[in-house]
């Protein structure tokens, strides 16, 4: 980018070449990949694990703060943004505060900038032009956005979206109007988002997702997933797998046998899908060459990871989780061995809804009838694990329309209608999915054996799981296999797997009845086909 282009650009957001006592801040435009690790390095940003992966402290903040992100109310948006205690709205002239604040910020020292596109479907595609204050966080957003082609030419002199990142500038509630010293402000109608006072880097990552959420539904009849997606290297047979942080989306997604499309965010169009980034992020809780082959190889030079603890010789401990629980890594989608790096592919014939019940009732798999998908994507039901989020500690059950309401700006509905229309016309089959407890509830059970979650989700891929026996569960409404090669029969229908049935029905009844008061405050408007396929209290 031509340095008047540049300037023109950042002269958008605010930020001037504004020289200090000392030299005029140097701005640094999508530096290779080395160069960032060497600023980050010298920066005292972060030092280089054994593995060469980058390794940083992202500061008092290890996770998201959702209650530090806000939607700007402009009068363009107003009737369009589904408002309440996910998408927040804050006014015009708090805006203005906090991002003439941040840019008077930014322009007194050097910036990192990265532009890069939200899209592998170039007819889908945004530009996001993205200026940091740490090189590290440069580096984590160039991994993943989608990198242009060789020899393509992208037009970021006129970005789609504008993101300032400043974690060292730290907001004061009572001057800015804002929670906390920290705030993520999204601003449809100036196509800007402002991030301030918090070192998490995914807070970049979900904001610019946030608004490819946004945008996708009402300018491209593009269906936004929260979901990673897999493809069969033959058939080109594709799934996608629904779920929040901490139920497994990338874990099972990156399968050898399989060629990851991606890991997190995707669009389904008339056509097929495709992923939304470049990049993948993965949580490292635990993390072994044994368990997760494909992300641990993932994690070299090039790889950033966050809050993870090195031990004297700087290898990595993934199970020291005394800074956080929510450690992570991003790298390259091109880092994973067998990656289809084009990031496209055909409409999915398997759809996998991950949930995370620390209730321990959910059966490890379970298959739904088309309404019962619908009703189990707008409940979306899960438990928060401890470290997704400043405050988890331990998990937390909820419900989360779609599998990721905290990104969905638009009403529920208008998703869950793009996604029955898709299922119907693929004639998709859909399986409930349980990452979590089993056995028991959180104190008493124990987490599925991911070997386990994984020959079941093979099952599912493969279609070989339709050919066991199923029975109904009266309880939760949905149809159970009895066998499955690779998995202990016993494990597979909970009310016989817990000690005391009596406490499992206590249990499964508790949680049936949050489904039902869930739906009921919601989405009681919806037909009575799709209340009647949920759960009965």
């Amino acid at each position: 980018m031509k340095k008047a282009a540049l300037d023109q650009v950042l002269a958008t957001c605010g930020i001037t070449g504004e020289a200090a006592a000392g030299a005029k801040p140097a701005r640094y435009v999508d530096l290779p990949v080395a160069s960032l690790v060497e600023h980050a390095v010298r920066r005292d940003e972060g030092e280089l694990a054994s593995n060469g992966a980058l390794v940083i402290k992202t500061g008092a903040y290890t996770g998201r703060s959702p209650k530090d992100r806000f939607i700007v109310d402009t009068p363009e948006v107003h009737d369009r943004i589904a408002w309440g205690q996910t998408n927040v709205p804050i006014g015009q002239d708090v805006y203005e505060r906090v991002r003439d604040g941040v840019a008077a910020y930014l322009s007194r020292r050097d910036l990192f900038i990265t532009c890069g596109l939200a899209g592998a479907d170039r007819n889908y595609a945004r530009t996001f032009f993205v200026a940091c204050e740490r090189a590290s966080q440069a580096l984590f957003i160039k991994q993943m956005l989608v990198r242009p082609r060789v020899r393509e030419h992208v037009n970021f002199e006129e970005p789609d979206f504008r993101v300032m990142v400043a974690p060292g500038y730290e907001c004061d509630p009572e001057r800015d109007g804002v929670r906390s010293k920290a705030a993520v402000l999204i601003n449809f109608t100036e196509r800007m988002i402002v991030i301030a006072g918090t070192g998490f880097s995914g807070e970049i990552k979900k904001s610019i997702f946030s608004v490819m959420n946004y945008l996708l539904p009402l300018e491209d009849n593009v269906l936004p997933m929260h979901c990673s997606a897999s493809m069969d290297p033959i058939s080109h047979a594709t799934a996608v797998f629904f779920g929040l942080s901490g139920t497994g989306k990338t874990t099972l997604s990156a399968n050898p046998t399989r060629l990851l499309i991606g890991d997190d965010e995707h669009g389904w169009s008339n056509v097929g899908i495709f992923d939304i980034e470049g990049g993948c992020y993965a949580k490292c809780d635990g993390m072994d060459e044994y368990s997760q082959p494909e992300i641990y190889q993932a994690i070299r030079f090039g790889a950033m990871a966050e809050n993870v603890v090195l031990d004297e010789n700087r290898d990595p401990d993934y199970d020291d989780l005394s800074i956080t629980a929510n450690t992570r890594v991003a790298y390259p989608i091109e880092h994973i061995a067998n990656a289809w790096t084009r990031g496209v592919s055909p409409n999915p014939n398997v759809v996998l809804f991950l949930t995370c019940d620390a209730f321990g009732v959910l059966p490890p798999i379970s298959r739904l009838t088309p309404e019962g998908a619908m009703y189990h994507f707008v409940t979306g039901f899960t438990s928060k694990t401890p470290g997704t989020e400043q405050g988890i500690t331990r998990p937390q059950p909820t419900f989360s329309a779609l599998f990721g309401e905290p990104f969905m700006p638009l009403d529920p509905m208008v998703y869950a209608d793009m996604l029955g229309e898709r299922l119907r016309r693929s004639d998709t089959r859909v399986y409930l999915v349980n990452t979590g407890w089993i056995g028991g509830d959180y104190d008493h059970g124990h987490r599925i054996e991911l070997a386990y979650t994984r020959a079941l989700v093979a099952r599912a891929l493969d279609g070989t799981i339709e050919e066991a026996d199923f029975i109904h569960d009266e309880i939760f409404n949905v149809d159970i296999p009895v066998t499955c090669h690779g998995v202990p029969d016993a494990i597979l229908v909970p009310r016989t797997y817990w000690k005391s049935a009596s406490l499992y029905d206590s249990s499964a009844h508790e949680l049936a009845a949050m489904f039902c008061e869930n739906f009921e405050k919601r989405y009681s408007h919806l037909p009575d086909s799709i209340r009647n396929a949920g759960p009965r209290a």
